[in-house]
């Protein structure tokens, strides 16, 4: 009776010990299954770069010419420094550009030499070379080549660089002085009444804009056109056409 309970038992236990065994491989099973699916949940993630020429948006403390509303008190990345108000008193004219501080009159050097060669690239290295990207349209949403060309199709942009080079061979004249904003501005007649202009200063006039040009800034009683503001530091601050 003992040998067939004995009997009995060691069935039993070889029963359940096969039992126990495949129960716990297909518990490991799941257990893996379970994790390679978890694994396959997981998101995948990259880096995007953006390109090479892609436009760096203003900085919070990029300089903003001040808007053009008569009050001047206004800032926006669309306008260039307004006219000289009536009445006010004239501003400081820079007659001897070897004067100027040698910070920015190194940055107008530079920008010229840029500008003579004719290549657009050049231009924009040095922009991008400045810190901030210099304000040079109403958005800065585009490349400044591509805005460049678009704007002046016939010369494929390189009419720009002529243009700049005519302001830079002007006189400057400095505004808001002893401010944050303190600006070495070309050309300075920017600032000045345009019915107050001498004869001289009319043939220097001429030299950038056209007389029909000049016409109609009369009848808007201020100059409307391409000016370039540079800081006292040497920062290239604003090429820009005001409205």
């Amino acid at each position: 009776m003992l040998l067939h309970a004995f009997t009995a038992l060691s069935a039993e236990k070889r029963v359940k010990t096969p039992v126990l065994a495949h129960v716990m491989v297909t518990l490991i099973v799941t257990l893996l299954g379970s994790g390679a699916a978890l694994a396959q949940l997981k998101v995948r993630t990259e880096t995007i770069k953006p390109p090479a020429d892609a436009i760096t948006p203003p900085l919070a403390n990029q300089f903003v010419p001040p808007a053009q509303n008569g009050s001047g008190s206004a800032h926006t990345a669309d306008r260039a420094p307004p006219a000289l108000p009536p009445g006010a008193a004239s501003p400081e004219i820079a007659t001897d550009i070897l004067r100027l501080p040698p910070t920015v009159l190194r940055m107008r050097d530079r920008i010229l030499a840029a500008a003579r060669t004719g290549d657009l690239k050049a231009l924009h290295a040095l922009m991008q070379a400045n810190g901030s990207m210099p304000v040079f349209s109403h958005t800065q949403k585009q490349d400044p080549t591509a805005y460049w060309r678009e704007n002046y199709p016939d010369s494929e942009g390189v009419e720009i660089l002529s243009i700049l080079i005519s302001i830079l061979e002007t006189q400057p004249v400095r505004i808001d002085a002893g401010t944050p904003q303190e600006t070495y501005l070309w050309p300075y007649f920017a600032r000045l009444p345009l019915k107050s202009l001498t004869p001289a200063q009319k043939v220097e006039l001429f030299r950038v804009v056209t007389g029909s040009d000049y016409r109609d800034m009369l009848e808007r009683g201020r100059y409307v056109f391409y000016q370039v503001g540079i800081g006292p530091d040497g920062t290239w601050r604003y090429f820009l056409a005001s409205e």
